[in-house]
């Protein structure tokens, strides 16, 4: 369900522009900000803002157990292995063999700036030297190259020249732009923006001069390119993903104070896309989650640096619609990569929901926009979509990673390959180094208690010591001890979680606090403090349901911060997949503390009591299910209703049983990933969508795809077709160069999805893992829109 308060979308939007335009004001509240100087610009106004890493240490806990597991990751790993295409491709001999997945693709080199942050950030975490040695050593590697290259380019695609492409082809205005290729090569301003934020990181984090120079002879090569091209060609090469490179420019003008910059972070402003949002209109159905919200990270960067106050209303309100709108109980967000219409999230269950470089960014976004507000509403989000997804996204005991975290009714996690490189292995490296950067925020006169991680925060400045001492979520509180040189006056803000709806207890020293507040705030404890002082905080937790917003009656089970998920048994225990296994809730009460009982001697687990139908289950915390199916949401039927629907419900989970156990490979047409992994080919064929779902179309030319068979005779492809499209609706289907079927569509009922399955000759599959499926619509015809296909083992 949308979790917090606003869902009237007008109110939504006059409250944040308003917000934003009194941003510029906020600098008048002294004491209660912080300033600080941007290069060549005026002070800007910060209500908080977050102690370094190497400030805060990890005390025993499941975020220490994730950071220890993550170290002995990147310690897994080989920096020459990384290095080796960027040496190939600079004319130096590699010293390893290169690394593989996606770093075999013309993506290669993103992995490393991945690596490169990761490496930073556990240095400032553990201060351990070893990751400050891989980090000098990387950047001396990248420095070389560079040198190697001539004119700042760095890179790591061996097959496709990237430079030439973008000095002589791009620079001259010759862009042929799509959502994930430019002129032939993948997303490659994605991967320029994670090589210069590893730059940047080792800077900043490891006090790395090299590697500051080296960024600024690539962001000057880079920017070079952009100085040539007029904004309307700007725009069109923008329409392919390109990560944060705006926040990238921004935050070497921010360690150089040289403005130019500052001027290209500014001009990749990916118009189409941010222009409605800059105006209050929700604009993302059918777009790919994580290519926009590093664009929106940027501009909360460019007003930190500048106070362009609209930028920071265009960032506050995509954050307030994500998080109201568009995400699931985790926080996560997207099914199969993509946003869907805002509040329909009820159909979008699937093994590829809420992808955690999604969360990764969300969780980025909401560090810079709780600087400037520290409100309790984005520490709660933070904290739900640390706990239910970051946390839930790691392999508790060999540390490996996933990429989509399934929300399926009856999935299961599916972790990846530490060595074949995606873009979550890479979020990955650095999503578990992390975790003492937002615990605590301050000013010069507050202290803030964002979120309850056992920690001990060193506040230098003030010559504090203060230990969080917890076993939460396991304890439903918090201990907060303080050590001063001298006894110092602050007020201590503790985060009153929206989820305590049983109150909150706060003790000093043993004496009971008055707490005015409601849940969802900070609670303030203002007076001076001395070495020995006590606080304890107690916030009981209490089950709930929240529901999704397009179904009341399909609902997750929460417990405090935790989202519960019920556990279905084994992974390749064959009843634990039957959709009819997932259980239903029969019971007309909506509280579940009435039909759950707690299991003795696990914490934060339960049981449900005579509602489960065909069985009752365990609810157990998800971040803690490894190994096996399970479903976050539930259908709860009232009597009455079961009794209605009972035979719909089972004929519908015995249906999507039926082509679950048919079906051996399925294509998502116009989605990035399912196109690559089919090795999808096109002429004349663009993405289509129709209720959130995306198709391809096809006039007067074709598409071709793999399909696996498995060498299984008495094959069916199964197309989902929508009917109703102008022109005549005509194809001719091929299988390895024959054709298999004609298709007419021209004189079907409009406007319906239509499903048809074709019987492939026995010939075609027998004894062969792929075949090649191809869609062709002759001179004047249309094919498709397509907007699924299966091979299916045929009854």
């Amino acid at each position: 369900m949308s979790y917090f308060i606003f869902k009237d979308v007008i109110m939504l939007r006059i409250t944040v522009f308003i917000f934003a335009l009194l941003t510029a004001l906020v600098s008048c509240h002294q004491n209660q900000d912080h300033r600080i100087k941007a290069p060549g610009r005026e002070e800007v106004s910060f209500k908080v803002l977050p102690f370094k890493l190497n400030q805060v240490d990890l005390l025993e806990g499941p975020f220490k157990h994730a950071t220890e597991l993550n170290r002995q990751s990147l310690l897994n790993y080989k920096p020459d292995r990384f290095l080796a295409d960027f040496r190939t491709v600079s004319g130096l001999k590699p010293k390893a063999e290169d690394y593989h997945g996606w770093e075999d693709e013309t993506l290669a080199g993103h992995s490393l700036g991945h690596y490169l942050s990761a490496c930073s950030m556990m240095y400032q975490t553990t201060g351990d030297s070893v990751f400050l040695e891989r980090v000098n050593y990387i950047v001396d590697e990248l420095d070389e190259c560079q040198k190697a290259n001539g004119g700042g380019f760095i890179g790591a695609v061996r097959d496709t020249n990237v430079r030439s492409i973008f000095e002589e082809e791009i620079a001259k205005g010759e862009i042929r732009s799509k959502g994930f290729d430019l002129n032939g090569i993948w997303a490659p301003m994605y991967t320029m923006h994670k090589q210069l934020a590893g730059l940047i990181d080792a800077h900043q984090l490891c006090n790395n001069e090299k590697a500051l120079t080296v960024a600024t002879n690539f962001a000057d090569w880079l920017g070079g390119i952009f100085d040539q091209l007029n904004d309307e060609q700007m725009e069109e090469m923008l329409h392919c993903e390109h990560g944060g490179i705006n926040e990238a420019m921004a935050n070497l003008y921010a360690e150089t104070g040289e403005k130019k910059y500052l001027n290209w972070g500014r001009r990749i402003y990916h118009e189409r896309v941010l222009g409605p949002l800059s105006k209050g209109v929700d604009n993302l159905a059918g777009k790919h989650a994580n290519t926009q919200i590093p664009k929106l990270i940027g501009l909360a960067r460019i007003y930190e640096l500048t106070g362009d106050t609209a930028k920071y209303g265009t960032a506050e309100f995509f954050w307030e619609t994500v998080v109201n709108h568009h995400s699931y109980v985790t926080g996560g967000n997207g099914n199969h990569e993509y946003f869907g219409p805002a509040d329909s999230l009820s159909d979008e269950l699937s093994q590829n929901t809420t992808e955690t470089c999604n969360v990764y960014n969300m969780l980025k976004l909401t560090r810079h926009l709780f600087q400037y507000d520290a409100s309790a509403r984005k520490a709660d989000f933070y904290e739900r979509a640390l706990f239910n997804h970051i946390l839930s996204s790691q392999h508790h005991k060999d540390g490996r990673v996933i990429y989509n975290l399934s929300l399926d009714m009856g999935g299961y996690k599916e972790y990846q390959d530490p060595h074949w490189f995606t873009c979550c292995i890479g979020t990955g490296m650095e999503n578990h180094s992390k975790y003492a950067r937002n615990i605590y925020h301050h000013n010069n006169s507050e202290l803030y208690v964002s979120q309850f991680i056992a920690s001990e925060l060193k506040w230098r400045d003030k010559g504090i010591v203060l230990r969080q001492i917890t076993d939460y979520p396991n304890e439903q509180g918090t201990s907060l001890e303080f050590e001063c040189k001298q006894p110092t006056r602050l007020a201590l803000k503790i985060r009153y979680p929206y989820w305590a709806k049983k109150g909150m207890k706060v003790y000093v020293n043993g004496n009971k606090q008055s707490i005015s507040k409601e849940p969802q705030s900070f609670v303030a404890i203002n007076r001076e403090w001395k070495t020995g002082d006590r606080v304890e905080v107690q916030f009981p937790f209490s089950l709930r349901l929240e529901s999704m917003p397009d179904d009341k009656d399909r609902v997750a089970v929460m417990y405090g911060p935790l989202v519960l998920a019920g556990d279905l048994g084994p992974v390749d225990d064959e009843d634990a997949s039957d959709p009819l296994y997932v259980p239903i809730f029969r019971t007309n009460d909506r509280n579940p503390a009435h039909w759950t009982v707690p299991v003795q001697g696990e914490p934060n687990t339960f049981e449900t009591d005579d509602i489960g139908r065909p069985r009752d289950i365990q609810l157990r915390p998800f971040y803690e299910i490894m190994k096996r199916r399970y479903s976050v949401y539930f259908d709860m039927f009232s009597q009455e209703e079961w009794q209605k629907r009972k035979a719909e419900y089972e004929e519908a989970m015995a249906r999507k049983k039926r082509i679950r156990e048919m079906t051996i490979d399925f294509f998502q047409p116009g989605e990035m990933q399912p196109e690559r992994d089919h090795n999808f080919v096109a002429n004349n064929s663009r993405v289509q969508e129709r209720k959130g779902r995306k198709s391809r179309i096809v006039r007067s030319g074709w598409i071709a795809f793999d399909m696996e068979v498995q060498g299984n005779k008495h094959i069916g492809l199964s197309v989902e077709y929508w009917t109703g499209v102008r022109g005549k609706q005509a194809l001719d289907i091929f299988v390895d160069g024959t054709r298999i079927a004609e298709e007419d569509l021209s004189d079907k009922p409009e406007g319906e999805f239509l499903d048809v399955t074709y019987n492939l000759p026995d010939d075609l599959t027998s004894g062969k893992e792929k075949i090649t499926v191809r869609f062709a619509a002759s001179e004047g015809h249309v094919a498709g829109p397509v907007y699924g296909v299966r091979t299916i083992k045929r009854e």
